[in-house]
């Protein structure tokens, strides 16, 4: 039986970009390994939903309205888990992150290592990353890692893997960002959480969504909030690997 990975993207008017970051997707990778696209629309106003389904989407899911990063977030990891998948995936659709180095993300959740994994560039390559940003990212990563007392190496991660069970259980409690919430949630579950390299390379089209003001008003209030709340430990299935260590993917 085939294992599902559902590759999802949360995208705002990218339609200068997502149809690479689709094409790019690896499908074939193992003989063993589904792999499905699933793009999260929220609220584009240029091309973004035609350019995907022109370049092999498999689901579309549209706001109305525009919502935000986490809101977009926290529809594809539910949506994944309604169609069935084993992983999911996300990926930014801006194409600063190597679609094509998924299967490497994939790894430590196909052994059996991790149940959410972060494409990290600080391990990987950070290739044209502004000063302000790479600044900014440190700080950011500094605090997750002294409220977990584990050390992480990049927070902002726009590439990341969950596996069935982290999806369901995965909390986003607001709609501007998730970077920083689902991985103190998870964690704080009792999820295991690996860092895997990736190359980088700053975006070429489009505009980010990040302004510093709005980040840190609606960033760090999320952050105070999630550490806050109660949350139960998970009783977590560690005893099935995905893919046998027989059959590693290339």
């Amino acid at each position: 039986m085939k294992q599902h990975v559902i590759v999802f993207l949360p995208a705002h008017n990218e339609e200068e970009s997502i149809g690479e970051v689709i094409r790019h997707v690896p499908r074939h990778f193992h003989p063993d390994v589904l792999v499905e696209v699933l793009v999260i629309d929220d609220g584009s106003r240029d091309r973004t939903v035609q350019v995907s389904k022109e370049s092999g989407a498999d689901y579309i899911v549209s706001f109305p309205q525009n919502r935000g990063l986490g809101a977009a977030v926290r529809a594809g990891l539910q949506e994944s888990y309604r169609l069935g998948a084993d992983i999911g995936v996300m990926i930014d659709a801006d194409n600063e992150y190597p679609a094509e180095e998924i299967p490497n993300i994939l790894q430590p959740l196909f052994r059996g290592e991790a149940d959410y994994v972060m494409g990290s560039r600080f391990l990987g390559t950070i290739r044209g990353m502004k000063l302000h940003r790479r600044l900014g990212n440190y700080c950011f990563t500094f605090l997750q890692s002294l409220l977990l007392r584990k050390w992480i190496y990049d927070g902002q991660s726009g590439m990341r893997a969950f596996s069935r069970q982290a999806m369901e259980h995965a909390e986003i409690i607001h709609d501007y960002n998730y970077a920083q919430v689902v991985t103190l949630n998870l964690v704080r579950k009792g999820f295991r959480v690996l860092e895997v390299p990736i190359t980088y390379k700053v975006r070429a089209t489009g505009q980010s969504f990040i302004k510093f003001g709005k980040y840190m008003t609606s960033v760090l209030p999320g952050i105070w909030k999630e550490m806050r709340r109660p949350v139960r430990k998970v009783k977590i299935d560690q005893s099935a690997h995905i893919l046998g260590q027989d059959k590693k993917c290339s």
